[in-house]
């Protein structure tokens, strides 16, 4: 059992039963909990912000299950070696300490919201008086037979994942000199709503490739269950679409679009390209080396099946406050929110929930439960907006979209070499950001930055290798 670091407030308790009825009097000196379920993207930052918008007024606590925060947006480049695990690794129960915040990385395997309660992995519980829930997504590998880490296929979508597909990687390119051409199939299976990191993940690939001359023997194949190269989940942002066809045929990457993946085999992807009306119009067996595809999102087994907390899918339902509309103490943030798709595609595919969304909804719920604490309703409403540096290795793509979902304000893409720096250099931000326990909003003042290029270039003249 992990041990639990709570908040150096002398009036805070560990492991107390919480009031159930805010109406009745409490103890003089207890403080209300806030606790925040999920240390990612979302939930680290959230824990900064709402300890800091509270000032004192609650005690906020952590529970994750891992004792360290990952930068997922660098597992790409973990994937190919480009970068060490530990280089995006933050130890998280220090600087939690240092913030005044409780932390445990016990975990959680049930919610009980109508008991105001968080069952742990170790047989405990943890009372709240609000809920944040932060927690990602569970990874649905298992609704396709053979995909996966455990399967046919590596993953970027967690960092040891991403180290495993990097050693998979080198034995991959090993195996060149002795079984001549080899694919690699590259993409996003039916459902999956994080489109970025496939392309971003395929195109570094070919980058990796070209450095160790063998890019020659290596046929590429994209398959995405988009309805067209660059939709994203969000229906294109600027060009998008003429932006990544472009990369994808420059460095001669074929594509398969409306596909839905049907297995996985040893060194074989089974795929059916579907029509308009929803008939399979084609059928593709795909041989490769080597294969990460993104899989489908779906809410994790401590949420999953909760009337009223959650969608069919798992998903945590909220209104536009992000807060549930049946337990009114519970909020959420992040890939875990239910958010409908923008409309119908013949093959199912998901919303993205990008950083500058996800830290929005930070920002309104920490606002957002101070308000309740001083007694008012709840009037934040997060912006959802959108920006994404996409990497190649030398160069990228980046839009920014105002808000997410169209019809927008900003609708803007471009690329270049300044995209990659761009990268760097926010990795280096954001890493340090977390190492602080800085609860600043940054992916708003980086759309602006990418709106006016020349400012972001001058970010960084690293290169990441």
């Amino acid at each position: 059992m992990k041990r639990l670091s709570s908040p150096p407030h002398p009036t805070s308790q560990r492991g107390r039963t919480v009031w159930e009825s805010r109406s009745m009097s409490k103890p003089a000196n207890t403080l209300p909990r806030i606790l925040v379920l999920g240390a990612g993207l979302g939930g680290t930052i959230a824990a900064y912000e709402i300890r800091d918008a509270t000032k004192g007024r609650a005690e906020v606590t952590v529970v994750s299950d891992s004792e360290d925060y990952w930068f997922v947006p660098s597992n790409p480049w973990v994937a190919v070696r480009w970068r060490e695990p530990d280089a995006i690794r933050v130890p998280l129960a220090p600087v939690m300490a240092k913030k005044g915040i409780g932390f445990t990385s016990v975990g959680a395997t049930r919610v009980h919201p109508t008991e105001n309660r968080v069952e742990l992995r170790d047989g405990s519980s943890m009372h709240y008086d609000w809920l944040v829930i932060a927690t990602g997504p569970d990874l649905a590998f298992d609704e396709i037979p053979g995909f996966g880490p455990d399967g046919h296929t590596v993953s970027v979508c967690k960092t040891d994942h991403a180290a495993h597909a990097a050693d998979a990687f080198d034995e991959f390119c090993k195996g060149l000199s002795d079984s001549g051409q080899r694919p690699i199939v590259v993409g996003a299976a039916q459902g999956a709503s994080c489109f970025g990191p496939a392309y971003e993940y395929a195109l570094i690939l070919d980058t990796e490739l070209r450095r160790r001359k063998i890019r020659d023997q290596v046929p590429m194949t994209f398959v995405t269950s988009e309805p067209y190269i660059g939709h994203l989940g969000l229906d294109g942002v600027g060009d998008t679409k003429g932006l990544l066809e472009s990369q994808l045929r420059e460095r001669h990457i074929k594509w398969v679009t409306n596909a839905r993946v049907t297995s996985f085999e040893d060194g074989m992807a089974h795929v059916e390209e579907v029509g308009e009306d929803g008939a399979v119009k084609k059928t593709h067996d795909l041989p490769f080396g080597f294969s990460m595809l993104l899989p489908a999102f779906r809410g994790i087994k401590a949420v999953y099946g909760i009337e009223g907390l959650t969608n069919p899918r798992g998903f945590i339902l909220a209104d536009k406050h992000q807060r549930n509309p049946t337990f009114k103490n519970v909020y959420s943030l992040g890939v875990c929110v239910a958010i409908p798709p923008l409309g119908p595609t013949p093959v199912p595919v998901g919303v993205p929930k990008t950083g500058f969304m996800i830290e929005s909804m930070v920002t309104a719920v920490a606002h957002n439960i101070a308000a309740e604490l001083d007694g008012r309703q709840p009037n934040e409403v997060p912006s959802w907006n959108a920006v994404c540096l996409a990497d190649f290795g030398d160069g990228g793509v980046a839009f920014v979209a105002q808000p997410q979902i169209p019809p927008r304000n900003v609708n803007w893409s471009s690329h270049g070499k300044w995209v990659h720096l761009a990268k760097v250099g926010f990795e280096k931000y954001f890493l340090k950001k977390v190492r602080s326990g800085v609860s600043e909003p940054f992916y708003e003042k980086l759309a602006l930055q990418v709106l006016g290029i020349n400012k972001l270039k001058e970010t960084t003249k690293e290169d990441v290798r």
